[in-house]
Formats: structure tokens, C-alpha cells, sequence
């Protein structure tokens, strides 16, 4: 019989953890994940509404117990929700949402990694286009980081969280290790 054991988007079995400077990088692997798409004709607000789901406008990040949402395009955002209590995500949603969303799994194809210094902006001006500085917490764009599409979501000046390819896990922490060793 095999030996299974669930491991981290880096490949250990516990979230890791790296400081660069002032910078920490934390791997999350505690968040589910789903993407919920709206239905052409269907109600989406009142059922987001009902089930505490935010549903936030383009380039916007929205947080709310349990669930937080982020746009990813037109009629389309990720949620994301505390994994322990939502390993299920989307049987969750699909209960929440009915007919009006398409939800699909997302949870376990992508890296998340939360970024945290007291100013982020050496760091992410290394890493991609996007003016740290001058965009507003609750910023959330599509870029990309080393080759690799990533969403990046501002929290504040010294918090971020980066979504990258599952796959590309290791490729995008060395990335964010050269910009942080070049920044600081």
C-alpha cells in the first residue's frame, strides 16, 4: 500500500517560513480556494449576499468572516475561506450559490505566500509592475513575477499575498528571495 501524506505547494509537511532581511515569507497552505463565476442571467449578489460572501469590484480585494474575495475578471472572483473549516469549499459555495455560479476547486492549484516588512514596495518593484505605493490596501491585480502569472493582493504597506502556480512553488519563492536580498 502506498505511504500518502499531504505536503505543502513547497514539499514539506508544514507551511515554511523565510526571513530575508526584514522581510518574512510565510506559505500558506491553511486557505481553500475556489473560484466562483456568475451565470449569464442568474442573480449572483443576492445569493453572495445571503451566503456572507463579498463580492468585490474590479481590482479589489474585500475580506469578511468567513469567507474573503477577490476579483479576477469580469463576473468572475476567487474566495477564499479558513481551510480547517472549509476543506470543502466548493460544495459549500454550491450550496450557498445554487444555479447562479459555476464553482470549481482551486485550492490545490496554487502557492499562496503572505509577505510581510514594513514597507513591501523594494521588494515588489523587484518583482513586478505594480506601483505598490500608489495602489490602496484592497488592491488586487493579476501580474507577473519572474515568468510566472501570480495574483498579487495588497493588504497594507507591509502586507501583501502573493498567488503563484503550485507547480512553479519553489521558482516563485527564489524569485521573492533574490528581489528581498537585492532590496535590503
Amino acid at each position: 500500500m502506498a505511504d500518502l501524506r499531504a505536503m505543502t505547494a513547497l514539499g514539506a509537511d508544514a507551511a515554511q517560513t523565510v526571513a530575508i532581511g526584514p522581510l518574512v515569507v510565510t506559505e500558506r497552505f491553511d486557505v481553500a480556494l475556489a473560484s466562483v463565476a456568475a451565470r449569464r442571467g442568474r442573480d449572483l449578489a443576492t445569493a453572495a449576499s445571503a451566503a456572507g460572501v463579498p463580492l468585490p469590484g474590479p481590482g479589489r480585494h474585500q475580506s469578511a468572516a468567513p469567507y474573503s474575495a477577490f476579483w479576477v475578471a469580469p463576473e468572475m472572483w476567487f474566495v477564499e475561506a479558513p481551510f480547517a473549516s472549509h476543506e470543502d469549499i466548493v460544495a459549500l459555495l454550491k450550496a450557498a450559490f445554487g444555479d447562479a455560479a459555476s464553482i470549481t476547486e482551486q485550492t490545490d492549484a496554487w502557492v499562496i505566500l503572505d509577505l510581510a516588512a514594513p514597507d513591501l514596495a523594494p521588494v515588489l518593484e523587484r518583482l513586478c509592475n505594480v506601483d505598490f505605493r500608489a495602489v490602496p490596501d484592497g488592491y488586487a491585480t493579476r501580474t507577473v513575477i519572474d515568468h510566472l502569472g501570480c495574483y498579487l493582493v495588497k493588504h497594507g504597506p507591509g502586507a501583501a499575498r502573493v498567488l503563484g502556480p503550485r507547480s512553479s512553488a519553489a521558482s516563485l519563492l527564489h524569485a521573492v528571495e533574490v528581489a528581498a536580498a537585492a532590496a535590503f
